[in-house]
């Protein structure tokens, strides 16, 4: 009796041999379902699940191939091993195809059935495995989040939901530092192609010569330092993701061929008379305008609708009205803190190197601060001073935090500028309700500036007081 049983299947119209081997596998401790013909088999399966079915080749009505076919179609997890009286090449190779997992010619003895049982046995169980782990490491990987609620970006979210699914590519535009690559990536981890691989190429870090290279791959001796065969990145690629950012830089001589392999898969190796063929997704990103590269000659227009099948515009980040809050609680590291003030200066800040240049600054920031709070004095100097105010605030008014306006209070002509300066800080303190952080927004200056000046006008009083005492 064998230790470890397998569930299996047996199909076989001839009677006499069928019987007589599941009478053997079951003294072997085997569990061993019969069936008679192919459409008695695909009701079997409906029933339970098998490690292992042995489907005979030349059965009437469907034979072993046409059962092996339905299987595969109706996604019947078990593997198959194909019996047969008159084996040859070409049948084993169809029928490997097709998805079995062994080959068998008769005459076989019932021992050596049994082996190659166990051996299909042992082969779906790491199968299994294999998937399971890869489902659990999908799972436990952490999803590439894109940060953000605003208008804009919820939009660009709801487009990646659109695009990933397919396997068409995908152009994302936007200037540099927007999450070009994160998107990018988002979208190949939420399409079929999420386990297969995601290869990335920046045509802008590598001098043109390398370019054609990298793509494509070379064969030894093909130039000065080709001492070895090297695959492409195409080749490494192959049914899975390539990224090709900033692909307007790519070279025009190159670009052909870039819209040979996106036409029919075809490709060669520099130095190579072989053709290859891949089937590769292609997710293109630029922070030009491609339209206008076209117009002005240095961009392919064919390429450009080649890769233009399906796209994207990702917004620069002082457009995202909302997000850089939840983008500095994103990328600040726990247990790091960030005071108002620090805050309040990255959000009037225009940021033109984006997400890219705000996480720079808070790993900056995390570098230079005593202890775990960042503030004013650990940002650089261009955002700590930045006084810029949101567009839409006039002159003439004052507007809170919350986006209402007020009119300014009237001022007597004959008050000092100090006077002016202390009346209209207090007016917008009390019309904030006394919160500095949005007074000090409102005002336009550093909550440390608006400190110093509550300070002085509070010495002032006790001055006027002192002075009133005296006479």
């Amino acid at each position: 009796m064998t230790e470890n049983p397998i569930k299996m299947l047996l199909v076989e119209d001839e009677d006499d041999f069928r019987e007589s081997c599941a009478r053997w596998m079951r003294r072997k401790g085997h569990d061993v379902s019969t069936a008679a013909s192919g459409a008695e088999a695909l009701g079997l399966c409906e029933e339970e699940s098998f490690e292992v079915a042995v489907f005979d080749m030349n059965m009437p009505g469907m034979s072993g191939m046409e059962l092996l076919q339905r299987v595969h179609q109706d996604k019947i997890e078990m593997e198959v091993i194909i019996l047969t009286g008159q084996g040859t090449i070409e049948t084993a190779v169809s029928a490997m195809k097709l998805g079995a997992c062994d080959f068998l010619s008769k005459p076989c003895s019932l021992g050596d059935l049994e082996h190659h049982c166990e051996l299909a046995r042992d082969r779906g169980k790491l199968r299994r495995e294999n998937k399971q782990l890869k489902e659990i490491i999908s799972r436990s990987k952490p999803a590439l989040e894109m940060v953000g609620e605003s208008p804009v970006m919820k939009h660009v979210i709801k487009v990646v939901q659109k695009v990933a699914p397919t396997d068409k590519p995908v152009l994302i535009q936007g200037e540099s530092g927007t999450g070009k690559e994160v998107v990018a990536r988002a979208i190949q981890q939420n399409s079929a192609m999420a386990d297969k691989p995601f290869v990335t190429i920046n045509c802008a870090a590598l001098p043109e010569q390398l370019v054609e290279s990298e793509l494509f791959g070379h064969q030894k001796g093909a130039f000065t330092g080709a001492t070895s065969d090297k695959p492409g990145l195409f080749e490494i690629a192959d049914g899975g993701t390539l990224f090709i950012d900033e692909v307007g830089e790519l070279p025009l001589s190159l670009q052909p061929k870039l819209l040979r392999v996106l036409e029919d898969g075809s490709m060669r190796r520099i130095g190579s008379h072989k053709e290859r063929t891949v089937k590769v997704r292609l997710i293109a990103a630029t922070n030009r305008d491609l339209s206008d590269e076209v117009a002005a000659g240095n961009f392919r227009e064919d390429l450009f609708y080649r890769i233009n099948v399906l796209s994207l515009q990702l917004p620069p980040l002082r457009e995202r009205e909302g997000d850089i809050d939840r983008l500095i609680d994103h990328y600040l590291p726990v247990p790091w803190h960030i005071d108002d003030a620090a805050r309040d200066a990255m959000n009037r800040y225009s940021w033109p190197g984006n997400i890219r240049q705000l996480i720079n600054v808070i790993q900056r920031a995390t570098i230079l601060a005593d202890g775990n709070d960042v503030t004013l004095d650990d940002l650089p100097s261009e955002i700590a001073n930045c006084t810029d105010v949101p567009s839409d605030r006039s002159n003439d008014q004052d507007v809170s935090a919350n986006g209402s306006a007020h009119q300014a209070a009237p001022l007597p002509p004959s008050l000092k500028l100090d006077d002016v300066a202390k009346t209209h800080v207090l007016y917008v303190l009390d019309k904030e309700n006394g919160n500095k952080a949005k007074a000090a927004r409102v005002l336009g200056i550093h909550r440390r500036k608006l400190y110093r000046l509550l300070e002085r006008f509070a010495g002032n009083e006790c001055k006027e007081e002192s002075v009133s005492a005296v006479e």
